[in-house]
């Protein structure tokens, strides 16, 4: 395993809760749309064995075009210990990246995809947008829904809906307006449906789209494949 050890270049204050953190991209260090990676903070791994204290699973919010490996993350009042170390970071101190990968890469099939995120998970779908931007051959339409009860909607410089490329991007604050939007989006039984933020939100979104008819192959999670069984295996009787 390759641990690059590299710079913190920039920090972007997003939202009073949410930074961006934009790290030095290291030489031969590469990626695509829809890359998570494990930041690991310094002394992670003095010891024999690694200290999981010290390590995060984080999605890279950039397109390797943007010259900078781009973390985004909310800050809450109470944090774990990584948090609060990395919000204490600053330009130039250093931070680890490892085990980087694509769970949801832009599926181009000729199909409508549907990017359904919870607060921060927005950035996820930062570099598809980007990406479908750049290149929109052999997607259909994107349709983008984020909700987040803080109202202090991210990256809506880029999540701003475009016709002209056959983009929607749409916010809402609250659950109930959320699941409706969802059901309608279902009525599409032949798009691809992207679902990123906290475990309950994914299991509380496989379980609307599954019940509107949705199959469980056209349902994308940032999630490694020996994981996916646990979301998919709910009881939708209930």
């Amino acid at each position: 395993m390759q641990i690059y050890w590299t710079k913190i270049n920039k920090i972007i204050e997003e939202t009073p809760e949410v930074k961006t953190y934009l790290l030095d991209v290291p030489e031969d260090f590469t990626w695509e749309e829809g890359s998570h990676t494990h930041l690991g903070l310094e002394g992670f791994n003095a010891g024999d064995k690694p200290n999981r204290s010290l390590v995060r699973h984080m999605s890279i919010s950039t397109l390797p075009s943007e010259g900078a490996i781009g973390i985004t993350t909310r800050f809450k009042e109470q944090c774990s210990v990584f948090k609060t170390i990395l919000r204490n970071l600053e330009v130039g101190n250093k931070v680890a990246i490892f085990k980087t990968h694509s769970n949801v890469p832009l599926k181009r099939k000729d199909k409508n995809v549907y990017l359904l995120s919870s607060g921060v998970g927005l950035a996820t779908f930062r570099p598809l947008v980007l990406e479908y931007f750049k290149r929109t051959d052999n997607v259909n339409q994107i349709y983008s829904l984020n909700i987040d009860s803080t109202k202090d909607f991210l990256f809506t410089n880029i999540f701003t809906s475009a016709p002209d490329k056959n983009f929607t991007a749409q916010f809402v604050d609250n659950r109930k307006d959320y699941y409706e939007k969802v059901k309608n989006f279902a009525e599409d039984k032949e798009g691809f449906f992207y679902v990123v933020g906290s475990d309950e939100f994914l299991v509380q979104n496989i379980q609307v789209l599954c019940e509107q008819g949705i199959k469980p192959e056209q349902i994308m999670l940032d999630k490694h494949e020996k994981e996916l069984p646990k979301f998919f295996s709910v009881d939708l009787s209930i």
